[in-house]
C-alpha cells in the first residue's frame, strides 16, 4: 500500500539537470529535518508523531466513542484551521464510515449559520469537541461561548462534563484553564504540532473516533506513509519527489499549483491542503499559491483559463483507483445521445478519461502536471495521504529557506481586529 506518484507530464518543464542539481539540496532539507536542525526544530513533533502513537491511546479512543455514541445523536465539533479541516476532509472522504452526524462551527463569524447549526441541534442529544491550543482564538472561542449557553439550557452542570471535550495545550491557556475550572474531559495537542500538522493528534483523532471512524486503520496508513517518506532516496521517496517538482517549476516562474481532485467527496481536503501548502510557504515574499478545483464541474468554468490562460500555472490530480459505489452506465435501445459507446461501464470509467484527457489537454497547452494516485478511499490510504502532503511541505519550505512551521503573517490582521474589538 503507498502513493502512486506520477511525473511524466513534467516533461520539457523538468529536465535531467534540474534533477541533478536539486538532489543535494533535497538531502540538506532532509538531514534538517531528521537531525532537528534550524529555527524550527521545536515544531517537528508531527514528523515521528505516527510511530510513536501507542495504540492503547487508540483503544482508549475507540471506548470512549462507543461510551459517547450510546448517549449521543450528533458531534459538534468547534475549532478553525487544522482544527477544523483536517476533521472535515476526513468525514467527507470517509463517506461510510459515520456513526454519528458531524456539525461544524467556530470556523467563521457568521451568527446566520451558527443559528442554522444549533436549531438542527435543538432536538438532539449532542457532545462537543472544542478544539484550540490557545483558548483564546477569536472564532472558537466566540462560538464556545455561544454552544455552552445552548448546552446549559438543557443539560445540567454535571451532566456537562460528559458532553465537552476539550482538546487543547497540554498546560496552559484559556482553554485548559476553563476545562479544569468546569471538570471538563481533555486531551493535549503537543507542543511541538503546529495547527495544520495536527490532523493525526488528539486534535484530529478524538472527534474522528467519535464520529466512527477507523483510527486504527487511519493512524496505520500514517505509519507506512512515516516509514517510506524517511528514506532519503528520491527515487523511492514520492513525497521528496512531489517536494522537488513543486520547487522546480516554482524556479521556472510556475508561481500557482492547482489540486485538481475529480471527486466532490474530496473538496475539504482540498480545502486543508491549501492551509498546509499557503501558511508553511508563503513568507518572504516567495511560495507556491496554492489552489485546489473539483473536476469535471470546473472544467466547465475555469478549465478555459487553465487551458489559454496565463501560463504561470502547473497542476497536481488527485486520483482514486476504486470507489466504494460502482454505478453502471445503462444501455438504451434508441441511442438518440450516442453514448451507447459507455453503455455497461462504470461511471468512474467515464471520470478515469476524463482525468486522462485533461491531462493530456492541459500538458500539451503549456500546463506542466503530475498525478497522485491512491488505491482506494479508505482510512488507511487517508492516513497515509495526510503525511504524505506533510512531509512534502516541510520539503518543499526547506528548498525555499523559509521556516514552513510559523505563520507571523496570520497574526497581522488577528492584531489589528483585536485592537478594533478593544481586547487587550
Amino acid at each position: 500500500m503507498s502513493i502512486t506518484f506520477n511525473r511524466d507530464n513534467l516533461k520539457g518543464f523538468i529536465v535531467k539537470k534540474d534533477w541533478d542539481k536539486i538532489v543535494p539540496e533535497l538531502k540538506k532539507a532532509h538531514q534538517a529535518l531528521e537531525k532537528k536542525k534550524g529555527l524550527f526544530k521545536k515544531s517537528l513533533g508531527w514528523l515521528h508523531l505516527p510511530s510513536q502513537i501507542p495504540d492503547s491511546f487508540l483503544e482508549e479512543l475507540q471506548k470512549l466513542a462507543r461510551e459517547i455514541q450510546d448517549h449521543s445523536e450528533a458531534l459538534l465539533t468547534i475549532g478553525i484551521g487544522g482544527s477544523y479541516l483536517g476533521i472535515r476532509a476526513a468525514m467527507d472522504f470517509l463517506t461510510d464510515d459515520h456513526k454519528l452526524p458531524v456539525y461544524y462551527t467556530g470556523h467563521h463569524l457568521s451568527s446566520d449559520d451558527l443559528y442554522r447549526v444549533l436549531e438542527n441541534l435543538k432536538e438532539k442529544r449532542v457532545t462537543v469537541t472544542v478544539i484550540s491550543k490557545s483558548g483564546t482564538t477569536t472564532e472558537p472561542v466566540l462560538a464556545f461561548r455561544v454552544v455552552k449557553q445552548f448546552l446549559k439550557e438543557r443539560y445540567s452542570q454535571q451532566q456537562l462534563k460528559g458532553r465537552i471535550i476539550c482538546i487543547t495545550d497540554q498546560k496552559r491557556g484559556a482553554l485548559r484553564q476553563i476545562a479544569e475550572k468546569e471538570g471538563y474531559r481533555t486531551f493535549p495537542i503537543p507542543d511541538d504540532v503546529g495547527g495544520r500538522f495536527s490532523v493525526l493528534t488528539s486534535a484530529g483523532l478524538v472527534p474522528l473516533a467519535i464520529a466512527g471512524v477507523d483510527i486504527q486503520g487511519f493512524i496505520e496508513g500514517a505509519r507506512k506513509a512515516e516509514s517510506e517518506y524517511t528514506v532519503m532516496d528520491v527515487d523511492q521517496n514520492s513525497a521528496y519527489q512531489y517536494a522537488a517538482s513543486r520547487y522546480l517549476l516554482y524556479k521556472k516562474k510556475k508561481g500557482i499549483e492547482v489540486l485538481s481532485i475529480f471527486y466532490p467527496n474530496l473538496f475539504y481536503l482540498g480545502e486543508w491542503w491549501k492551509q498546509l501548502f499557503a501558511e508553511s510557504e508563503g513568507k518572504d515574499g516567495q511560495g507556491v499559491f496554492p489552489s485546489s478545483l473539483v473536476f469535471t464541474t470546473d472544467l466547465h468554468s475555469l478549465g478555459q483559463f487553465l487551458q489559454q490562460g496565463t501560463r504561470n500555472i502547473f497542476e497536481t490530480f488527485l486520483l482514486i483507483d476504486k470507489l466504494q459505489r460502482p454505478i453502471t452506465i445503462p444501455r438504451q435501445e434508441e441511442d438518440f445521445d450516442g453514448f451507447n459507446c459507455v453503455a455497461d461501464k462504470d461511471l468512474d470509467f467515464v471520470n478515469k478519461k476524463a482525468y486522462e484527457a485533461t491531462a493530456m489537454a492541459h500538458f500539451e497547452g503549456g500546463v506542466p502536471n503530475m498525478t497522485i494516485q491512491l488505491c482506494q478511499a479508505d482510512a488507511l490510504h487517508l492516513g497515509h495521504l495526510f503525511y504524505f502532503f506533510e512531509k512534502a511541505v516541510a520539503v518543499s519550505g526547506c528548498l525555499l529557506g523559509i521556516n514552513p512551521f510559523d505563520q507571523p503573517g496570520v497574526e497581522a490582521y488577528k492584531k489589528k481586529m483585536l485592537r478594533l474589538l478593544g481586547k487587550s
